[in-house]
């Protein structure tokens, strides 16, 4: 039986050598949300949760729960595009202020990068903050901004600081994956 399990280990760990890209994506799985209109993929073995008045749709990790991505949608004021909501930076400070680090809250938000990226003729503005809660926790925080049909889309990715670096990659390979339509 170990000799078994030990055949099948090599095999796998071979396949992933030989074409990593397959491996990679092989830990990932697709969601699409046809009527709100976008879509990305999460980690296989994340679990979707209902949040009663909060984001579209929220997945969390089985074992590290406050592992999670998250989608919100809201309304645009004057069907405004992204490029008039601000620059990538200008949007990321007030991202941070409105939902990451809200007044009174206890936390803080300090954003790392924000960068712009076009995918099919979208812009997205990528965001990238370090959030300190109220309990000394410090967490990495990653979001997708999109406009689309008159509403605001903000994917989040959100992971405890000290996994960071060994999730990074994933992360940026989910939060890059977020396409509206």
């Amino acid at each position: 039986m170990w000799k078994r399990i030990a055949l099948i280990l090599l095999m796998v760990l071979n396949f992933s050598l030989i074409n990593p890209d397959l491996a990679s994506a092989a830990g990932l799985k697709s969601f699409a949300d046809s009527g709100d209109g976008y879509q990305f993929l999460y980690p296989n073995g994340w679990l979707q949760v209902k949040v009663a008045n909060g984001p579209d749709v929220v997945f969390h990790d089985l074992i590290e729960v406050s592992e999670n991505v998250s989608v919100v949608i809201s309304p645009v004021p004057d069907q405004k595009t992204l490029a008039e909501l601000g620059t990538p930076t200008e949007v990321g400070y007030k991202l941070g202020k409105a939902a990451l680090a809200p007044t009174g809250s206890g936390r803080s938000a300090e954003l790392i990068n924000a960068v712009q990226r076009e995918y099919d003729g979208k812009i997205y503005y990528l965001l990238e903050y370090l959030v300190q809660l109220p309990n000394r926790e410090k967490r990495h925080n990653i979001s997708s901004v999109a406009v689309s049909r008159g509403r605001l889309f903000t994917f989040n990715a959100s992971v405890p600081e000290r996994r960071w670096k060994k999730l990074q990659n994933t992360i940026d390979q989910i939060v890059s994956s977020f396409i509206v339509y």
